[in-house]
């Protein structure tokens, strides 16, 4: 099951981070068509979010074809995203590099600069 986790200090909108981390656990292979979300109860347990938010962004997923409310028995994963298994070995190398970054001294946010920068030069037109 996918655990969120809630930055109010990113800029992005609460509801949109549920959505991003659902679609990256869909990406990773670490959820799959079948399995359960939290149910916005557990949701706003563990995050502290109005359930509204959770609502949003779960109606947000499902008019994208990626979730299902089943009334009475929560939201299940109806597509998944990608093809790279979460232990892909791409994984082990972007974590060494990760780790190299930090060792030179780059905060979080100039590794994510890096990271988009490279993605744009890369992957220019695929969106």
């Amino acid at each position: 099951m996918v655990e969120y986790r809630i930055d109010r200090r990113s800029g992005v909108a609460t509801y949109l981070q549920i959505v991003q981390q659902t679609k990256q656990a869909l990406r990773m292979g670490l959820l799959e068509p079948g399995d359960r979300l939290p149910t916005a109860r557990e949701v706003v347990e563990a995050t502290a979010v109005n359930p509204n938010t959770v609502l949003k962004a779960y109606r947000e997923l499902e008019r994208e074809g990626l979730v299902e409310a089943r009334r009475g028995l929560g939201t299940f994963v109806r597509a998944t995203l990608g093809t790279g298994p979460a232990d892909s070995p791409l994984r082990g190398e972007l974590t060494d590099w990760a780790r190299r970054a930090r060792a030179a001294g780059l905060e979080r946010e100039d590794v994510a600069a890096l990271f988009t920068s490279v993605l744009k030069e890369h992957f220019e037109g695929d969106e």
